[in-house]
């Protein structure tokens, strides 16, 4: 009938609105509890159903491709440029360590990409790519200038992450000043010994 909107428009309108919805509360519940919140979670605090979230993201991994940017990804690039700028290689590894550790407490999603929660997610395999050649630079330079131990290599600083990421997802989460006490002793333990 003349006079009346065309329902194409509105519906562009209501998708856009949707997915905006849906944005907004993945972020918000992969930053308090990770990347494995249930959908219908996501859905509920969107005002959604599950089944939209399907249709305007393709399911979870559209989902945490869309919105892992702002969730986790931005900080960890962060780190990693803030590392690359300290001239100091003891400094260099020290800040990376304390400030990977420290993102990995305050963000559940960070312990999800360490642990590759998601392998068929290109983005986030490629988030987990980055951290690795972070952390082969850093062996690399700590071993040549021996601020690391000589024995001490990428494997085992990936370890360390992966088992904290482990411990921090399925274990109660401790308190900050042991946690960060705790940071401390491995950045001694691995550490180049004076002299050598």
């Amino acid at each position: 009938m003349a006079g009346e909107a065309p329902t194409p428009p509105r519906l562009r309108a209501d998708a856009r609105r949707n997915s905006e919805q849906i944005r907004r509360a993945a972020i918000d519940a992969f930053r308090g509890r990770g990347l494995t919140v249930r959908l219908e979670e996501v859905a509920e605090a969107a005002g959604v159903s599950k089944a939209t979230i399907f249709n305007r993201f393709g399911g979870r991994i559209g989902l945490v491709e869309a919105v892992i940017e702002e969730v986790v990804a931005d900080e960890l690039h962060a780190i990693i440029d803030r590392t690359r700028g300290i001239d100091d290689v003891a400094q260099r590894i020290e800040h990376y360590f304390t400030a990977l550790r420290d993102l990995q407490y305050r963000q559940p999603a960070a312990n999800d990409v360490m642990l590759q929660v998601f392998p068929h997610s290109q983005h986030l395999m490629g988030i987990c790519r980055a951290a690795g050649e972070i952390n082969d630079e850093l062996i690399a330079a700590g071993r040549d200038s021996g601020a690391l131990r000589p024995e001490f290599t990428a494997d085992d600083l990936q370890a360390l992450f992966h088992d904290n990421a482990l411990a921090l997802k399925h274990g109660p989460l401790p308190r900050r000043p042991d946690y960060d006490r705790r940071t401390r002793y491995l950045l001694d333990g691995i550490r180049g010994r004076p002299g050598r």
